[in-house]
């Protein structure tokens, strides 16, 4: 399988020093473009066997600054996929009831059955990421959730579960034309909030704690990949190719029939 902007256990990244506009797979859009169509057909096919055998479970979670492509990647990439064999979960603010609970109490009736995919737009990483920007809950407290975290997808990996986590990597130049874009838009102005621009202002301490949930929780069973996503048809292709990568090496099969069905006749 690729290895293709993997981080690695114990080896921790800078995300200052990992360009946002890399072209490690393709310097040509359009050959990239037509590889991505290639690749998402091959998905469509792949999934049909996964939901089919029942068999395997595949987590895909995604995170990202505002603007960052979380939707654009799930619209492009699942496009043409059986919608009864995936399940898309975005994680916002915690309602009354799941405050109530534990914090990984609404992660984890999420995560996918066999023979689904689950994808997460957002996800348990918010509990060490926006609380700790905007102080939310103490130090020692959000300090033990790397631990809790990685013995959570730990359990996941053990029962079956494959995770893929995604950082889509933009630059906040490449943020700000995303917002001017949904502003100039009528048909997007929808996607605007002015709380992405209060975020926003504190861009330096998001980076340092995406680093920081980066580096505790790369582990062998569930490595973070920090994508390049300045380039949306770059990101696109990378994501498709480690997705469809992973589903390969899980090589799901229709299953077979236990009964002779050539000897059946519909009357």
């Amino acid at each position: 399988m690729s290895r293709q902007h993997q981080c690695t256990p114990g080896k921790p990244i800078r995300l200052a020093e990992v360009s946002t506009k890399a072209k490690k797979l393709h310097d040509d859009r359009k050959e990239a473009e037509q590889e991505f169509v290639k690749l998402r057909d091959e998905l469509v096919e792949l999934q049909r066997k996964l939901y089919a055998e029942g068999k395997h479970k595949l987590l895909i979670v995604l995170q990202a600054m505002d603007a960052g492509g979380k939707d654009g990647t799930i619209r492009h990439l699942f496009r043409g996929v059986n919608p009864q064999g995936v399940r898309v979960t975005s994680f916002k603010k915690p309602s009354e009831d799941e405050m109530a609970h534990d914090y990984l109490w609404r992660i984890h009736r999420a995560v996918p059955a066999t023979g689904m995919i689950g994808i997460f737009n957002r996800s348990h990483y918010e509990d060490v990421l926006v609380v700790r920007v905007e102080n939310l809950i103490p130090e020692k407290a959000w300090k033990l959730r790397y631990e809790h975290i990685n013995h959570f997808e730990k359990m996941l990996s053990d029962t079956g579960t494959r995770i893929l986590k995604f950082y889509l990597h933009i630059s906040r130049e490449e943020q700000a034309e995303r917002f001017q874009a949904r502003l100039d838009d009528p048909k997007k102005n929808w996607k605007f909030s002015v709380d992405d621009l209060e975020k926003r202002k504190k861009w330096d301490e998001y980076m340092a704690v995406y680093e920081d949930a980066i580096n505790n929780c790369t582990t062998s069973w569930a490595p973070w990949h920090v994508i390049p996503s300045d380039q949306k048809w770059y990101r696109n292709l990378a994501i498709g190719r480690i997705v469809v990568n992973t589903l390969r090496d899980l090589a799901p099969e229709f299953p077979k029939t236990v009964i002779d069905l050539g000897k059946i006749r519909v009357k």
